[in-house]
């Protein structure tokens, strides 16, 4: 499988593994359902809710790479 990156769309994410929401939730992204989680990049997501997208990428990817 290729690398998370922060210009994927958060639902294509979600998509590959619905487990992958928790990290995103334990982050502070709480409403992964909501219309702008499936148009919008992670890198944008984080911008708006004020996160570390390095980070967080970093996480989903070693989540990715664990399971």
């Amino acid at each position: 499988m290729s690398k998370i990156t922060k210009d994927m769309i958060i639902a294509d994410v979600l998509q590959l593994d619905r487990g992958a929401a928790p990290i995103f939730i334990n982050n502070g992204m709480h409403c992964l359902g909501c219309p702008s989680s499936s148009g919008e990049s992670i890198e944008d997501a984080c911008a708006v809710h004020g996160i570390d997208a390095d980070k967080l990428v970093k996480e989903l990817n070693e989540y990715f790479e664990n399971k």
